[in-house]
């Protein structure tokens, strides 16, 4: 039942989604924006096929803060671009606060095949499978690529992606590796941040 309320849901989406807009407002101990200096590639995990690649990115204001401005920026537009799609998708179910991942397949071999509705998350020993699926790239639905193209979708989920704890992805019996493996990284760039941040601060003490 939970898969085909996702297929019909990315049916629904798409036909909306060119005239739509998509967001997480994920402010909560998120760090200053405009001072990060990652990659998006530092916040992706990833899984390999013989057919394909999959990259995930979690679509959370406390990581991508941490990224270079373009990249952040990049990710705010694209999560913005489809913000009613993503309302549409939380409203259906119920989701005050819900969890977005940037999911992106790239084809490997002419006429890759992929299924988005296989990829799960791997929480705390427990699998959360995506509510809806918003298309970023028209021939996501098509779910055939060719070498070296690639497609783009917001996987939207039932509740935030505990992304200053640990999680991974699963797609067809393999695994990415561990979001835990990136704390020491992340934990890093937010103490810069923070320092950038107070640097840059305008100073509103009031002149004697």
């Amino acid at each position: 039942m939970r898969t085909f309320a996702l297929l019909c849901c990315v049916g629904t989406l798409l036909a909306v989604a060119p005239a739509c807009a998509a967001g997480q407002e994920t402010t909560d101990a998120a760090p200053a924006p405009g001072h990060g200096s990652l990659r998006q590639s530092d916040l992706a995990l990833n899984i390999r096929t013989e057919d394909l690649e999959v990259r995930l990115v979690p679509l959370d204001q406390r990581v991508t803060r941490l990224l270079a401005r373009d990249a952040y920026e990049s990710l705010e537009s694209l999560v913005h671009s489809r913000r009613a799609s993503i309302d549409s998708v939380a409203r259906m179910y119920g989701i005050s606060n819900p969890g977005l991942a940037l999911v992106t397949f790239f084809g490997g071999r002419p006429g890759a095949r992929f299924d988005p509705s296989t990829l799960t998350l791997g929480i705390r020993n427990q699998v959360m499978r995506p509510r809806g699926i918003v298309p970023f790239t028209p021939r996501f639905t098509s779910q055939q690529l060719d070498v070296r193209e690639q497609v783009s979708a917001i996987f939207v989920f039932d509740e935030l992606l505990p992304v200053t704890d640990d999680f991974n992805f699963n797609y067809q019996g393999r695994n990415s590796g561990s979001w835990g493996g990136k704390q020491r990284l992340l934990d890093r760039e937010r103490g810069r941040v923070a320092a950038r941040a107070r640097v840059t601060r305008p100073d509103t003490t009031a002149a004697p």
